[in-house]
């Protein structure tokens, strides 16, 4: 079920189930109670189920190894005051209580002149999810954002209290998850700028702007249908919004800004990202930002598949890189064998507590 609309959400405690229309979502996004995991992996697996394409004829040609690390200027993404604009002609998906936009309209549009930096012309001329230092996958949600989710629910991962980074966040979706288990501090890194702006912001005010501003309730909903009336116009920023910050560029430039900025910084309890370790070329600069922006005595959580087939990468070349690094020790805490093998793994230094 889809809807479009043009201001802040409303909630309709009255509506029933939803079902997705599958042939019209290129998102297909599973429930996250432990109950309904692997009914939800197989909607899942329809889309999001493969390795990352490289493209075709240039890209592929030019493998990752080939390919120099693109240092992208970071950016941050300061939140708008008319929320309302933010909203204004998305559509809407709803899954376990969450919103995020449907990925089809936001293509439309970003064709149609809302994508400066061109990524999803230059990914669909390329047959491409990724095209190294151009475009990063955002516009996708891969499954293991649902598989670390599931995690979440089923390891009782507290986020209360806690200041939480979602790398590589496209959609956001683990960082929304970390603001409804009351953390107090979630944010939001992707490398394209688009990809925050037109999906990553719209997901977090959605979720945000509820009425009864139900986040941080802690409570996993089933899906439902949207709201039948239009809501009113937001007045104010949300309270749980303020909790947010946004941020686009490659690891280590966004690493830089965080240190260096003026606004207070505290190092991170908790770092969530899911799939970004698909390149082995980019495992310096994500262990470094996360050797750098990790509290001594936080955790990191890491989904991935065993191994991304054409482009190189994997949990366990991960792992081993880890290891040689020396810096944290890792440890595989879950393993899922439905399709590609697909793992989470908790990191932490190894002198912490």
């Amino acid at each position: 079920m889809a809807f479009r609309f043009n201001f802040s959400i409303d909630e309709n405690e009255n509506n029933e189930p939803d079902t997705h229309d599958k042939t019209d979502l290129q998102l297909h996004s599973p429930k996250h109670k432990r109950e309904s995991t692997e009914k939800s992996k197989q909607t899942a697996d329809t889309v999001a189920d493969s390795s990352p394409r490289l493209g075709t004829d240039k890209q592929r040609d030019e493998t990752p190894s080939k390919k120099k690390f693109c240092f992208k200027a970071a950016k941050e993404h300061n939140i708008p005051e008319d929320l309302n604009k933010i909203l204004e002609n998305k559509v809407m998906e709803t899954v376990s209580d969450l919103y995020y936009v449907n990925m089809s309209v936001v293509e439309m549009a970003c064709l149609d002149g809302a994508d400066g930096e061109g990524i999803v012309s230059k990914s669909v001329s390329s047959h491409s999810d990724l095209i190294p230092g151009v475009y990063e996958g955002g516009l996708k949600i891969w499954e293991c954002t649902f598989d670390l989710i599931d995690y979440f629910s089923e390891a009782e991962i507290q986020f209360t209290n806690k200041t939480v980074l979602d790398l590589g966040c496209g959609a956001g979706l683990l960082g929304i998850v970390a603001l409804r288990g009351k953390a107090a501090n979630v944010h939001f890194q992707d490398y394209n700028s688009t990809v925050i702006d037109e999906i990553t912001l719209p997901n977090a005010v959605a979720n945000c702007m509820k009425a009864g501003n139900r986040m941080g309730s802690g409570d996993d909903k089933k899906t439902s249908k949207p709201p039948l009336k239009r809501p009113r116009k937001a007045e104010c920023l949300p309270d749980v919004l303020t909790k947010c910050r946004f941020f686009s560029g490659e690891w280590s430039e966004v690493s830089q800004l965080l240190l260096s900025s003026n606004k207070p910084f505290s190092k991170y309890d908790l770092i969530l990202t899911s799939e970004t370790i698909y390149n082995p070329e980019y495992y310096g600069a994500l262990h470094d930002a996360l050797a750098q922006l990790l509290d001594k005595n936080g955790r990191v959580y890491l989904a991935s598949k065993a191994h991304y087939f054409g482009v190189g990468g994997g949990i366990y070349l991960f792992e081993k890189f880890i290891e040689e690094k020396n810096v944290f020790r890792t440890r595989i805490v879950k393993i899922i064998d439905k399709g590609l093998q697909r793992c989470i793994m908790e990191m932490a230094f190894k002198d912490s507590s």
